[in-house]
């Protein structure tokens, strides 16, 4: 899987191609919503105000809204359990 993370004007922008199933990245949102996950601070989830999956399994985008850089979801993407199955 290749993950591509872009600074938009809104937030930040991940582009998953290759060996990536949407509802991976659906799952991995869901964690982030309930606050399951482990992968980024509370601080970065207090900035981002939206979540938002497009696209179809081989090619998905996560649009992420609100004061975030491209280093914290770096550092999360690094860090989640979803993508980084053991």
């Amino acid at each position: 899987m290749q993950k591509k993370v872009l600074k938009t004007g809104e937030g930040v922008k991940i582009n998953f191609q290759g060996a990536v199933e949407k509802m991976q990245i659906v799952k991995m949102v869901e964690n982030c919503a309930t606050g399951q996950c482990e992968c980024m601070s509370d601080e970065t989830k207090k900035k981002i105000e939206n979540m938002q999956v497009e696209g179809k399994d081989g090619d998905v985008q996560l649009n992420l809204t609100g004061d975030i850089s491209k280093e914290e979801i770096e550092a999360a993407l690094a860090k989640s359990k979803v993508l980084n199955k053991q």
